[in-house]
C-alpha cells in the first residue's frame, strides 16, 4: 500500500515534530498528511509554533501511530513551500474529513508541502513491544 492510499484508509493519531534555528524542539499534534504523490505530503497547519519553526529550519518528523495498535510511521520531512490558500485548505480538509467539520478550521491559515525524504516504521525492528519477551 502506497502512502496516500495508507493515510486514507488507516485511522490513528499523529505529531510533528521541528526545531528552530537555535535546535529549540517543538511537537504539535497534526491530522494526517494529504499526500500529493510518494514523495510530496502537505499539511494543514495554524501560524502556530511549528510553524513558525518551519520558517527558519525546513526539517521535520511525523509521528504517526494507528489506532489500537503499536504499528504506524515516522516520516522524515523537508519543507518544499507554502501556500495561503482557503480554498486548498477546505478541498484538502474535505478530501481527508468529508464527514467533520472542525472546531480549529479558523485557525487553519497555511498548506505546507514537504518532500518525504525517508519513511520507517513506528517502532523500529529489534524494539520490544509491551507484552513480548525477549528471546
Amino acid at each position: 500500500m502506497n502512502l496516500g492510499e495508507y493515510f486514507d484508509k488507516v485511522r490513528g493519531f499523529g505529531v510533528m515534530a521541528t526545531a528552530d534555528a537555535g535546535g529549540n524542539v517543538n511537537v504539535a499534534a497534526l491530522s494526517r498528511p494529504y499526500m500529493v504523490d510518494e514523495n510530496t505530503a502537505a499539511f494543514i497547519m495554524a501560524g502556530h509554533l511549528t510553524h513558525k519553526n518551519l520558517t527558519s529550519n525546513p526539517k521535520a518528523c511525523y509521528f504517526f501511530k494507528e489506532n489500537d495498535s503499536y504499528d504506524g510511521k515516522r516520516l522524515y520531512l523537508t519543507k518544499i513551500k507554502e501556500e495561503e490558500n482557503g480554498e486548498l485548505i477546505e478541498t484538502i480538509r474535505k478530501i481527508r474529513y468529508p464527514i467533520f467539520s472542525t472546531k480549529y478550521s479558523n485557525e487553519s491559515k497555511y498548506v505546507v508541502f514537504f518532500r518525504v525524504d525517508k519513511v520507517i516504521p513506528l517502532v523500529a525492528d529489534g524494539v520490544l513491544r509491551p507484552g513480548v519477551k525477549e528471546k
